[in-house]
């Protein structure tokens, strides 16, 4: 054998080597979330509606022909255990999109690796602050004014109360909630008579509830995830207070023990999976359907609105591939920003070039639970 065929078998050889297998032929998501922390609830939720999501695709053979791999690292809800995870998939796992949870402090952190990557984004949170950052993230969740507009047209429409209050922990969703409700309270014929912070770990809130009260306000805005919704609603119970507590979107886990301390002074943001027995037929409660089979079959009775909005990132995602016809960040992103009229498991999707939050119709409604039932508010 000829030196230079033994030269051409060596190369050809380390070629092989370096090509991709069969079983390579993945596609990697990345998932930040904050599988502990004040965010675990939603965030578990997010991650396995991704998790759902990837496998119905997978038995039909992936992405053109790629099969979908997830990787999720916890960021304990803290931005900067989010910095940590996001550098780690992106230089040892090599993911090729975030499909991040909903801690946006910690996405807003980790925005900066993935542009110098140029790995696209697409968050359960709202959008980083940076427009270079931007640039390469995309939401699922509505605009933060659709929360707070739910919460102000019943207080408007079907109640006399005049006095408001605004009780919010420091998260970037919670104080643009905040901020928008004190811009606009004012066009409901509300007054915000007081806004108070608490911190996640908060044992007792009952001194910024009792300046609230004191102040006039015969209503609560509750603003952020976790264990101090209850607190709260414990708080106005032992103070004694007649007073309704309103709070932003959460998983239902959360809000049936606080149903049970407040009864019928307890109202909440709910997604239209999270209703979806008193949604009338569309298109959207079709999308729903599609969702709740694997999911009902995993988790049975859980909560699924935040597993709906992970299936959704992942079936954008999957779209994006498939127009752009390529797997490569920059692609997949300018894909992103074409996508339109889609229809998710909460509203229609509108991505443009200018919004990457692609919600732009309020899909939310109120609810309380009753008997233990989650039932719409009329």
């Amino acid at each position: 054998m000829t030196r230079k065929l033994l030269t051409a078998l060596a190369a050809l050889a380390v070629a092989l080597s370096a090509a991709p297998s069969g079983a390579q032929q993945v596609y990697k998501i990345g998932i930040s979330a904050g599988l502990t922390g004040y965010a675990a609830t939603v965030d578990r939720g997010w991650r396995d509606g991704v998790e759902i999501a990837a496998a119905a695709l997978n038995a039909k053979g992936g992405i053109m022909g790629r099969k979908i791999e997830v990787i999720t690292e916890d960021n304990r809800s803290e931005p900067q255990e989010a910095v940590t995870v996001y550098r780690k998939m992106i230089s040892s796992d090599k993911v090729e999109i975030f499909l991040s949870g909903c801690v946006s402090a910690g996405n807003f952190a980790g925005a900066p690796l993935t542009v110098r990557a140029q790995i696209p984004m697409v968050l359960c949170s709202i959008l980083p602050q940076n427009p270079d950052h931007v640039k390469w993230a995309f939401s699922t969740l509505p605009p933060a004014g659709f929360e707070v507009a739910t919460r102000l047209e019943y207080l408007k429409g079907k109640t006399q109360i005049k006095k408001i209050g605004v009780l919010h922990d420091p998260s970037p969703y919670a104080v643009l909630q905040k901020n928008i409700a004190e811009k606009t309270a004012s066009n409901y014929g509300l007054e915000l008579v007081g806004i108070e912070q608490y911190k996640q770990d908060d044992a007792d809130l009952s001194v910024q509830i009792s300046k609230m009260h004191a102040a006039g306000a015969s209503a609560i805005l509750k603003i952020g995830l976790g264990g101090t919704t209850l607190t709260a609603a414990k708080n106005i119970k032992q103070l004694g207070l007649d007073m309704l507590m309103l709070t932003s979107i959460e998983d239902l886990a959360v809000f049936r023990p606080v149903a049970e301390v407040l009864g019928d002074k307890f109202f909440f943001v709910a997604s239209p999976s999270q209703v979806y027995d008193a949604l009338p037929d569309s298109p959207m409660k079709a999308e729903i359907t599609k969702f709740l089979g694997p999911w009902k079959a995993k988790y049975q009775d859980r909560d699924p609105n935040w597993g709906a909005r992970g299936w959704d990132a992942v079936q954008i995602t999957a779209k994006a591939i498939e127009q752009g016809k390529s797997f490569e960040g920059a692609r997949v992103r300018d894909q992103l920003e074409k996508i339109t009229g889609f229809q998710g498991t909460t509203g229609v999707y509108n991505m443009s070039p200018t919004v990457h939050q692609g919600i732009t119709v309020n899909p939310f409604l109120l609810a309380s639970i009753v008997g233990g039932r989650v039932i719409v508010v009329k």
